[in-house]
């Protein structure tokens, strides 16, 4: 990785070593987007997936909340999106203006799956605009902050695969789990072998650090959960170390988890060996997280994102909660939302949750 200028500020690797530091870091999910005017100036009538693809496009939209938020924000997260895995896989992804992803063709029946799992999936090649978008930021961040990979965990990909889109019922994903247990294990094994090349394959990129994103984690039960999920996710934290050597790269890069609504998982999670955090939503009260993680890895979050929407007094009052109940947020502590910003938030609303991240992590 000598091809990039030098790390200047490793808080947030710090800290996933299992460091005490100076304050917690802070970044937020979905830091990089639609709330910012800058964003929308870019974007203009461009497609949502032209933007990921065009690596110039991805890394300005990647490094603006940096800009925008000089010395507040810890870490940069790559603009792309979890869904570029199903399109690595063959699949048909359009991101519809007002209404989310979508996907044309979904995979209702098991001659759908017996398709994608045939399917010869080469990242190196489908996704070749991810790595050349995150060697460019990598670059361009010129070491301000360390620069996050990701993708998404393999039983929300299921999801949007069968569902063809966001979903209430769930009811495709569920019934292919239950229906075709053994089938649905065969399609989340294929993604996780993608995710496991994807993922070490953003690293020799530039990538820094890492999380998976299991966002409909929530949806299954406790004993699902550990059948449909918990496998896989144990897979990505066990292979990609691996993956990475065999690819010459011998750097100790951190992953996090985060398994959204997941609230039964948090004990098991966090004793997955080669997670250096898990990230939790706002259901969480974080004196609980604290008490079931005992230290073992960072715990990163876990504010509700509509805190945005209060006062000055009350994102103070709750950021203040948040972190004394973290302990403090010297060691095993990663400031984030408990999901990601929305659309329609305030710029400075968000500059001053960051500043009294910054006030009370220092205090």
């Amino acid at each position: 990785m000598s091809q990039f200028p030098p790390l200047k500020n490793d808080l947030l690797l710090r800290t996933l070593r299992g460091e005490t530091v100076e304050r917690p870091p802070c970044w937020i999910m979905r830091q990089a987007g639609r709330y910012l005017p800058e964003y929308k100036e870019v974007k203009g009538d461009r497609d949502f997936f032209t933007m990921c693809r065009t690596p110039e496009i991805a890394c300005e939209l990647t490094i603006q909340p940096v800009r925008r938020y000089k010395g507040l924000i810890d870490a940069a997260i790559i603009f792309s999106d979890i869904l570029v895995i199903p399109q690595a896989l063959g699949m048909t992804v359009e991101m519809i203006e007002g209404q989310g992803p979508h996907f044309p063709h979904p995979l209702r029946t098991t001659e759908d799956v017996q398709r994608v799992l045939e399917y010869d999936a080469d990242v190196t090649v489908s996704l070749a605009w991810a790595f050349e978008a995150i060697a460019l930021t990598r670059q361009k961040l010129q070491g301000e902050v360390p620069l996050f990979g990701f993708c998404g965990g393999p039983w929300t990909l299921l999801v949007y695969m069968c569902e063809g889109g966001g979903s209430r019922l769930f009811r495709f994903a569920k019934q292919l789990i239950n229906e075709k247990p053994e089938l649905a294990k065969l399609l989340l094994q294929k993604i996780t072998d993608v995710a496991v090349d994807f993922l070490a394959r953003q690293v020799q990129a530039g990538a820094q650090v890492l999380q998976v994103f299991e966002s409909w984690g929530g949806e299954l039960s406790a004993m699902d959960f550990d059948e449909f999920s918990l496998p896989f996710l144990q897979q990505i934290a066990q292979r990609v170390p691996l993956r990475l050597k065999e690819l010459g790269i011998t750097d100790d890069i951190p992953i996090i988890v985060f398994a959204k609504g997941s609230w039964y998982a948090l004990d098991r999670l966090c004793a997955i060996e080669g997670f250096a955090g898990v990230s939790i939503d706002w259901s969480w009260d974080p004196h609980a997280a604290v008490a079931v993680n005992q230290g073992r890895v960072a715990l990163q979050g876990n504010i509700d994102p509509g805190v945005i929407y209060g006062s000055d007094e009350v994102i103070e009052k709750k950021v203040k909660f948040m972190v004394d109940a973290f302990g403090g947020g010297k060691r095993n502590y990663i400031v984030n939302f408990g999901h990601g910003t929305h659309p329609f938030m305030d710029t400075e609303k968000i500059r001053f949750f960051l500043e009294m991240c910054h006030k009370y992590g220092s205090a």
